[in-house]
């Protein structure tokens, strides 16, 4: 002590000294002043004395680190991280997500329905940090890596989203107003639990979502306790709104969570306005902060996502087909390398191929051929036994047509060519077979309640011909507005019969070619989808013989026009497409049904050696995964007591704790609910894969769900320690068993046929093993 004052005392005289020049240089300039010159002593005595205090050395900088924190998270980075590398084969759905890995690297278009492009981002930029170019034939799960791909960063930003899960469900804990005990336990069950630790180490999605998720909660939680007066933590809303966009961005059910968080934003807010010791300006203030963080900046964030891909993905690939004419000639190759310096407006005698607006079953073009109609069809119906006119899925030259005016024989482009217009009758002549399109009162041949579409043939039969078919361009600007390639969706409405030309979606029989059914069908049965057609490929016509304007739909001729797609327009038709064009679903060996995966009724098995016993599953920690179903249901139960004795006046917990109850509730019960609940709606295959982000939040209830009992439920010192007793209990089961399932969560060590038997705690999990 006495060693320390003097230390002390030291320091004073020595900080004294070097104040003391100072003080005489003011005295100096005092004495000066008072010689007659003017001074100003207030500001130079301040900033003297700002100089004094900069040369004070060393400056020393206090944080508070905490250590639980830190060794958690470490412990998180090596379980995700370690042997990233192994195994050195396509594990599972990377067999999937490899593809479109390999097409962002080629920037080759895609459409991936299950979800927006952010993840898939996410994913080639691993791969991009790692150098792989994208030549790597996904086709089998098991195919070995070549020694050029670089395993470690493909799979290097799922395993960091996943370990950075762990610190998040800590200070998500905090962030709820419970003890640092119970974050330590929470982030425990997340750090020890095996099905995450699988999903996170290998090239999938799943634990991107949840990283963004629990960010995305955090983030709004802690804006919600900072202080009033501080402005700075809406940097924190900001964050979360931000991360509701990411999470959205990576898959669409993060959309439900993100509903979830602007619900509870939204009780704070009402909240918050009915506060009177809040001044009105401060509370449209917040209001306006509120909706810019939650609602509008999410919004423009996902727009971003799409403007990203659809910058980078600029190169014709394997998907084209299922957009628009207008979106395929906006990208390199493909459409754009046949379309380019096509004639912008469609004139009479122009030659074109017609492309139906429908994207189911399959994209197709207005097709005839030299074969007709069948006298009589197989349910006995007769037909006009005129051509067929069908809708083919691949590029012909029997896709060609002629835009003929109906009052000229001529089929060439006049000069200056004469443009079509919206509301303009035309006739439209098969290119190679110089039949008109034809329709009339004969039933379709597949689909009886629509009219026959044929190419007439005059066969002397009283049957006359009604070839005239009206212009309607559905997306016009103007009445007058010209007929355009690629960019105007038009429908060709039968001037006789008033019916419109469409794509029925049935596949013909043999005797048509298994083509789809072309139909005309009247205005009031139609109920849209394939309706439109959009001028694909467009020539000006110059041959009005056969045989001449054979060999021009052959050898075409271009001039030069410029032609654009907007961002918009791109954006909301691959939007469209995201949404509503499915692919079909198969079962699957693994898929299971959400009531499953309750109680893990199921494992996925992941990857399996090629000679050995080493494999990986999907399988979770059973004791963890039975506390987190334990703790939902006592949950739900405490909760009914609680509302029930409440609304007969029976207030068993103060109103602070009772909201400490209310949010846990709401965070991780609806959490759990808005996961998992959608599913049951879905008919889509699933895999247990699909519940992780709902077991998130019900590990995040866990441990504060024992606190709040340990802390307000039992009074009894004895009670109290016998709780702590069973939650250790419970914890070291929970290390246990995560230890027990290891081999099968690396892969390794490799273990023999009994070994791997012993692992099969319930009899539908398929264990895989070889007898030696």
């Amino acid at each position: 002590m006495e060693r320390h004052r003097q230390n002390q005392s030291n320091t004073i005289e020595l900080l004294t000294s070097q104040t003391e020049p100072i003080e005489h240089m003011e005295r100096h300039r005092l004495n000066q002043s008072s010689a007659g010159d003017t001074v100003t002593i207030g500001p130079v005595t301040t900033t003297t004395h700002r100089v004094s205090v900069m040369l004070q050395l060393p400056w020393v900088v206090t944080a508070q680190v905490d250590v639980v924190l830190v060794l958690v998270s470490l412990w998180s980075l090596w379980s995700r991280l370690s042997h990233l590398n192994y195994p050195g084969a396509v594990v599972f759905d990377e067999v999937y997500y490899g593809q479109f890995v390999s097409l962002y690297m080629k920037r080759v278009f895609f459409i991936d329905d299950s979800g927006p492009p952010l993840g898939h981002m996410i994913l080639a930029l691993g791969a991009y940090l790692g150098g792989f170019d994208g030549n790597f034939v996904w086709n089998r799960i098991g195919a070995e890596y070549p020694s050029s791909v670089s395993v470690w960063s493909l799979r290097l930003l799922p395993a960091l989203c996943g370990a950075l899960c762990v610190p998040l469900v800590y200070l998500l804990t905090l962030e709820l107003k419970f003890s640092h005990l119970s974050a330590l336990g929470a982030a425990l069950l997340l750090l020890l639990e095996n099905s995450l630790i699988v999903q996170s180490r290998f090239m999938l999605l799943e634990s991107v979502l949840i990283f963004f998720l629990l960010l995305a909660f955090f983030s709004y939680l802690r804006f919600h306790n900072s202080p009033s007066s501080s402005w700075s933590r809406f940097s924190w809303l900001l964050v979360s709104g931000a991360s509701c966009s990411a999470a959205v961005g990576v898959k669409y059910m993060g959309v439900f969570s993100y509903l979830l968080l602007l619900g509870v934003a939204s009780l704070h807010t009402w909240k918050l306005i009915g506060d009177r010791t809040v001044n009105h300006i401060s509370v449209c203030v917040q209001c306006v902060c509120r909706f810019v963080c939650l609602l509008l900046v999410p919004v423009l964030l996902y727009v971003f996502w799409f403007y990203v891909h659809l910058s980078l993905l600029n190169r014709s690939g394997p998907h084209d087909q299922q957009m628009s004419s207008a979106f395929q000639a906006s990208l390199q190759g493909g459409l754009s390398r046949i379309t380019q310096g096509q004639p912008l407006e469609v004139a009479y005698g122009s030659q074109v191929t017609l492309r139906s607006s429908a994207s189911q079953p399959i994209p197709c073009w207005l097709h005839s051929h030299k074969a007709n109609y069948p006298i009589r069809y197989e349910n006995g119906r007769g037909s006009s036994h005129q051509q067929q006119v069908t809708c083919y899925p691949f590029k012909d030259v029997n896709n060609w047509w002629v835009v003929k005016d109906p009052s000229r024989q001529d089929l060439v482009v006049g000069s200056p060519p004469r443009p079509v217009r919206h509301g303009d009758v035309i006739q439209l002549v098969h290119g190679m077979t110089s039949r008109f399109l034809n329709s009339h009162d004969v039933a379709a041949p597949m689909s009886p309640h629509a009219q026959e579409v044929s190419g007439y043939i005059d066969f002397n039969a009283s049957m006359a011909t009604q070839n005239l078919w009206r212009v309607d361009i559905s997306n016009r600007e103007a009445e007058s507005e010209v007929w355009k390639t690629i960019l105007s969706e038009v429908r060709l409405v039968h001037v006789n019969t008033s019916a419109v030309l469409k794509m029925s979606g049935v596949s013909l029989p043999d005797w048509g070619f298994g083509q789809l059914e072309v139909v005309a069908e009247k205005l009031f049965k139609l109920h849209g989808g394939s309706l439109g057609w959009t001028v694909e490929e467009h020539r000006y016509g110059t041959s009005q013989e056969q045989k001449e304007r054979e060999a021009e739909l052959h050898s075409p001729t271009h001039i030069d026009v410029d032609r654009k797609i907007s961002f918009w327009a791109k954006f909301l038709e691959l939007q469209w497409k995201m949404l509503t064009v499915k692919q079909e679903d198969s079962e699957h060996k693994y898929s299971s049904a959400p009531l499953e995966w309750i109680t893990m009724e199921t494992n996925i098995a992941y990857w399996l050696h090629s000679s050995t016993n080493a494999q990986i599953h999907l399988i979770g920690n059973p004791v963890s995964w039975g506390v987190a179903n334990l703790s939902l249901l006592a949950y739900q139960l405490l909760a009914a007591v609680y509302v029930l004795r409440r609304r007969r006046g029976i207030k068993d917990l103060p109103e602070s704790v009772w909201d400490q109850f209310v949010c846990l509730g709401c965070v991780c019960v609806g959490g759990w609910l808005v996961n998992f609940v959608p599913f049951l709606l879905m008919e889509k295959t699933l895999f247990l894969y699909h519940y992780l982000p709902a077991l998130c939040y019900l590990y995040l209830l866990c441990p504060a769900l024992l606190e709040h009992t340990h802390t307000n439920l039992l009074s009894d010192v004895t009670h109290r320690r016998a709780l702590c007793v069973f939650a250790s209990t419970v914890l070291l089961s929970v290390f246990l068993s995560y230890r027990t399932f290891c081999p099968l969560t690396y892969g390794s060590p490799e273990l023999s046929a009994t070994q791997l038997q012993g692992l099969k705690w319930r009899d539908t999990w398929d264990i895989l093993y070889r007898r030696r």
